[in-house]
């Protein structure tokens, strides 16, 4: 693999980590499967490439982004918790018709960026590392997502999140408004991964509405592969997993379009994600089941030992 190659991956692998930091929220911290993310992250691409094409400066566009990302998941989550509508049809509603919103905002299939300013051109002004620079930004976002999600989930209304996912039954015996929980937890993940679309537009120089096809998948491998290396039994070590899952994600990708002598080629991109998925929910279950056999076995000891005495 080249050194071009190589920051590329981990270029790619830090911005979806925001996307997989996003999934984290809504599928292990909600307990919500949340398909809205294939909507969401184009829409955030969109609005930022829409922003930036109007003359406004890059990191309002930017944050505009963020919070039509916000918006997208509150509708998600208005769709389940006010009219009952499952969370899976939720989401899929949602992605569904932010295909067309999307195309409102650009006025077309995509909007290309060649000739306007955006974070990365900010950035480079600041300080430039070469090959490195975009990469620093792009960590600098990553990082400070995994920071205020970690300071999030620890606060009040966080545990309250946590609690609405983990059991809403008792949350709400608790006096929690398990209802308005998932919409914040909603909005704030479809945030994460509308931020992640704007960054990617602004990387590639255009925005395209089917841009988000597949990013689901991508989230919830980096997030699967992040548990089976570092587990997530604390919220520090989820989020940080949600990183190196998507760090260790992109470059085995850009390890395998790279090894042509194995008979892999671009073609076969889709085969070797599900084969990754497959294996790191293979490991994953595996990991599970050996502490969930350490922990059965503990207890049991004393009362053997007493036997035998």
């Amino acid at each position: 693999m080249s050194l071009f190659a190589f920051a590329g991956a981990i270029e790619s692998g830090l911005l979806f980590s925001l996307v997989a930091l996003g999934v984290f929220l809504s599928f292990r911290v909600l307990d919500f499967p949340d398909l809205t993310v294939d909507g969401s992250f184009p829409l955030g691409a969109a609005v930022a490439a829409a922003a930036l094409a109007s003359g406004i400066d890059p990191f309002l566009a930017t944050g505009l982004a963020i919070l039509a990302g916000w918006a997208a998941g509150l509708v998600t989550a208005t769709l389940n918790v006010r009219f009952g509508i499952m969370n899976l049809l939720s989401g899929i509603l949602t992605m569904v018709a932010l295909f067309s919103i999307n195309l409102r905002i650009m006025g077309g299939p995509n909007v290309p960026l060649y000739n306007v300013d955006t974070v990365f051109d900010v950035a480079e002004s600041w300080i430039d590392l070469g090959l490195w620079t975009n990469t620093l930004l792009i960590a600098v976002f990553a990082i400070g997502a995994k920071l205020l999600t970690d300071w999030f989930l620890k606060t009040e209304i966080g545990l309250a999140l946590r609690a609405s996912g983990e059991n809403p039954a008792m949350a709400e015996a608790q006096g929690i408004a398990v209802g308005r929980m998932r919409l914040v937890g909603m909005a704030m993940s479809n945030g994460f991964v509308a931020l992640a679309g704007a960054l990617f537009a602004q990387l590639q120089g255009v925005a395209d509405v089917s841009m988000g096809i597949g990013t689901i998948v991508t989230g919830l491998a980096a997030l699967i592969i992040g548990e089976a290396v570092l587990g997530r039994r604390m919220v520090f070590v989820a989020t940080l997993g949600c990183i190196v899952g998507a760090l260790i994600y992109r470059l085995f990708i850009a390890l395998s379009l790279s090894a042509g002598w194995i008979g892999i080629q671009p073609q076969d991109l889709n085969l070797v994600t599900a084969i990754v998925v497959a294996i790191a929910v293979i490991l994953s279950k595996g990991r599970a089941q050996r502490s969930r056999r350490k922990a059965g076995g503990a207890p049991n000891t004393a009362p053997a030992a007493k036997k035998a005495g």
